[in-house]
This record gives structure tokens, sequence and C-alpha cells, in this order.
């Protein structure tokens, strides 16, 4: 198992703030990080020089818009899309990060009021497939990932995304678990993770609240259960989020801090993944 963390908790973007905070990480025991990609003109290869030298590994994340949205009913925004993520690719192969996760299936906030349509369900579809292909030949992983009814409309379930990873029918083009996302939209945890093991390459461990993991209401037990049952032994990122990022709040809802400080976070934060991780596996 390898614990990392997501950098949104700090940053959107990185910069040279982030040194002592990755230092920090790497201090602690963490074995990578998540980057965020949202800016693809930063100096990525510089970047993975910078966390070599640390010995920090990576994964990335990104997002979608309505200007770039993948499943947009227009051809041109929907090969916007294509194109934006085929750049964010690009910058995982420089930073070298093995997977890229979120939801870059569809434009996160955006909503029509109601569930999917058929061809809303295609063009995501027709859309992820040539990302996966240059995936592929970016040597990265796509972790697609489902979010909530609140943040997003095409994927919600962990079976909506096995499903769509199915139909992209890509080897570079799987998906990944979240925690906080589950707790919302999941009637079984245990259901949920066997029915897309076998899609299953990254997990979001997430508090109910996007605060400190351990410290709220997940159904703890039962994710980490069930993700040992299943054969899971890859990463293990934490995600949370704080104030950090006004460009999200929009997505994340996060008003209010609700840890002490990030390093105190981040610091329980991975001796609960240890802990857990040590009772089972």
């Amino acid at each position: 198992m390898k614990f990392g963390m997501n950098l949104l908790l700090w940053t959107g973007e990185m910069n040279d703030d982030m040194l002592p905070v990755l230092e920090s990480l790497k201090g602690m025991g963490y074995d990578g990080v998540e980057l965020p990609i949202f800016n693809t003109d930063l100096d990525y290869a510089a970047w993975g020089a910078r966390l070599d030298d640390l010995g920090l590994e990576r994964t990335a994340v990104t997002v979608r818009g309505e200007e770039d949205n993948p499943i947009s009913s227009a051809a041109a925004i929907r090969a916007k899309g294509v194109d934006a993520s085929k750049q964010v690719l690009d910058c995982c192969q420089a930073v070298g990060a093995q997977t890229l996760v979120g939801p870059y299936h569809s434009a996160l906030g955006l909503f029509s009021g109601a569930g999917p349509t058929e061809d809303e369900w295609k063009w995501g579809v027709d859309s992820m497939r040539p990302v996966a292909e240059h995936a592929g030949q970016c040597g990265v992983v796509l972790g697609v990932e489902c979010l909530n009814r609140f943040e997003t409309y095409l994927l919600n379930t962990h079976a909506d995304s096995a499903r769509f990873c199915r139909e992209v029918d890509h080897p570079n083009c799987r998906m990944m678990y979240d925690t906080f996302h589950a707790n919302i939209e999941e009637k079984s945890i245990a259901g949920a993770i066997r029915g897309c093991a076998e899609m299953l390459c990254h997990v979001h461990i997430s508090e109910n609240d996007r605060s400190t993991p351990g410290q709220g209401n997940v159904r703890w037990a039962e994710n980490f259960d069930t993700l040992k049952e299943v054969g899971y032994d890859g990463w293990m990122m934490i995600e949370a989020f704080g104030l950090a990022l006004p460009e999200l709040v929009a997505a994340t809802k996060i008003w209010r801090r609700m840890y002490e400080s990030e390093e105190q976070l981040a610091r329980d934060s991975l001796a609960f993944m240890q802990a857990e991780v040590a009772k089972r596996w």
C-alpha cells in the first residue's frame, strides 16, 4: 500500500511556497502527493525533479468546466474537453505522475436539471476514448471519479464509473473509489467496492465533512474491510479541503475551518490510514 496526500488542502497550483509543505509531508512518512493540474503552463518537469529529490511519488488531479465540457451538445466544446485533458496528461508525463484522477468526464458544478441523457452518456464515452489513448502514450492511468449528485450528474455512483470505463474499453481507462462520495450515494459500501473491484486503480480517503479522516461518520471499518477483501493494494490518498481554494468553494461547499491546522490534519490522517491498514493487510 502507498499513502499519499492531495495538495488541494493547500493550493490549486504548484508554487515555491509548497516546498516546505512537501518537505513536511515527506518527513511525516508519506509516500507521495496528489498534484493539482489546472494550469498546464507550469514547468512540470522541474517539479518532477524536485519531487524526485524529496523522494515523493505523485499522482495528479484535474477537472473540466463548462467551457470544455466533454458531454456538451456542442461538438466544438467536447473537442476542447478532449484537448484539455490531453494537455493535462502531457503535464502528468512531464512530472512523473502515475495516475490522473478527477471528474474530467464532464463539467464540475454544471447541471441540466435532469439526469444524463443517452446522448450525454455517449458523448462522455466517445470523448474519453481518445483521452485514454493519449494516456497510454504518456504512460498514465486514468482514474475516472464519480462525484455526488450535488457536484455533477453524469457519474454519481461507483457502479456508474465502472460501467463508463467498461464502455470506454481501454486498458488505461480505469476508475477510483472515494469514501466521501460513497458515504452520500451508495446504499452498500461493500457492494459498491465489490462491484467495481476489477476496474479500481486508486482510492481517496475522505471524511464525511472533508476534514480529518477517522474523526467523522464515514463507515471506516466497512470501507477498509472490503478493500482488503477485494485485494486492493494501491494508493490510499487523503483528500481533505479547507479554505485555501476559493475557486473550488462552489463545488466543495467548504465555508469553515474544521481542523486545527493543515499539518495536524495531514499527520493524523497518515496515522489513521497506517493503523487501519496494519490491522488488515
